[in-house]
């Protein structure tokens, strides 16, 4: 067996206890070869933003439903599925034999002939999905809000971006989406300006505003993340949602707030199957609070530009109207697959 599928295996069971995927995959990239380590990307991230697709094919070629199956069973499923119809350069042989293996390998010996079947008379990719939601890999709650929210084609092309690896881009030699690259520009920042930025991790932007030699403060409320920063400025712990310390007033405040991530899927794919309406509505009021917080914090003349990397207008539109009614000047919504990078909504308030 190869170690790709190997720790593609293990990383695939530490996310559906909790794990995040792309800090899976860096801890354990490291210590492998190129070709493996690309191997093992392709199949967590394939699984993940495909995952309602591979179930629907192993489900047309299951004797059993997917839903009783043996979850570790059906992880190695949902890799022999990706491989075999989302991976043209895997042999099929290879992926069959690769996958029983797997199983043999994970205890499930017993499983060994089931799973091969499952996987040999797996159907081809259909020319039309069941659905809009199989075919975009996602929730039906989330497509249906989706398509009332963004309106059916614009939520097409952000459903279709999702099952797909994003470009990678870079600013002064780190690596940022091009999306947040454009949230910075909004404050029109001026050298020697006072400018904080609230929650800062992982500080591409901080790094990106000192670019302007503005007098940086950064801020996180997470001890491990906010000692983590590369920007060379002034960090205060705190947590945004509560009073904020600071006996001063700022030229310009970036709220990038704590969000459900769902214009990053597909970039980081395991949001869509953790996320709840429950926790949209959660975010929203904490960032109503942060929002309001950094306000008491702005100069008189001063701008604050509040971002998310959201596509839910309970974080953002309705965010605004609560805390900060009669003050945005503009706002605007990056969506992924109709704008380059992830989605993003950001607004301008002064």
């Amino acid at each position: 067996m190869t170690p790709a599928r190997r720790i593609a295996y293990e990383i695939l069971g530490a996310v559906e206890r909790g794990g995040q995927a792309s800090n899976l995959l860096d801890e354990r990239m490291v210590r492998l070869d190129p070709r493996d380590a690309g191997l093992a990307t392709q199949i967590v991230f394939g699984v993940l933003r495909r995952l309602r697709q591979l179930d629907w094919l192993i489900a047309q070629a299951s004797s059993r439903p997917v839903d009783e199956l043996d979850p570790s069973v059906l992880r190695v499923l949902r890799m022999g599925a990706f491989q075999l119809r989302f991976l043209d350069r895997i042999p099929p042989h290879a992926a069959v034999a690769e996958s029983v293996e797997l199983i043999k390998r994970a205890g499930k010996t017993q499983a060994a002939g089931f799973a091969n079947a499952v996987l040999r008379r797996l159907p081809p990719v259909p020319a039309e999905w069941p659905s809009d939601a199989v075919c975009y890999s996602m929730p039906d709650w989330l497509w249906m809000r989706w398509s009332a929210n963004l309106g059916p084609e614009l939520a097409a092309l952000a459903g279709e971006a999702s099952l797909h690896e994003p470009e990678a881009h870079f600013r002064e030699g780190r690596r940022m989406d091009i999306g947040a690259q454009s949230i910075v520009p909004l404050l029109e920042l001026e050298p020697g300006q006072l400018f904080l930025d609230l929650c800062a991790a992982p500080g591409n932007k901080t790094l990106q505003a000192m670019e302007t030699n503005v007098r940086a403060i950064a801020c996180d409320s997470n001890p491990r993340r906010l000692r983590s920063l590369l920007a060379p400025c002034p960090r205060v712990l705190l947590d945004a949602a509560q009073p904020l310390p600071f006996g001063r007033v700022f030229d310009r405040i970036l709220v990038d707030a704590p969000c459900s991530g769902t214009g990053t899927l597909a970039r980081n794919p395991e949001i869509r199957w953790r996320l709840t309406p429950e926790e949209i509505e959660r975010q929203s009021a904490r960032q109503q609070r942060i929002l309001a917080n950094a306000l008491c914090c702005l100069k008189p003349d001063g701008r604050l530009v509040y971002s998310t990397c959201s596509l839910e207008p309970e974080e953002n539109e309705h965010v605004l109207k609560r805390a900060a009614a009669g003050r945005v000047i503009r706002e605007e919504l990056r969506c992924p697959g109709r704008d380059e990078g992830d989605g993003f909504f950001a607004a301008m308030i002064e």
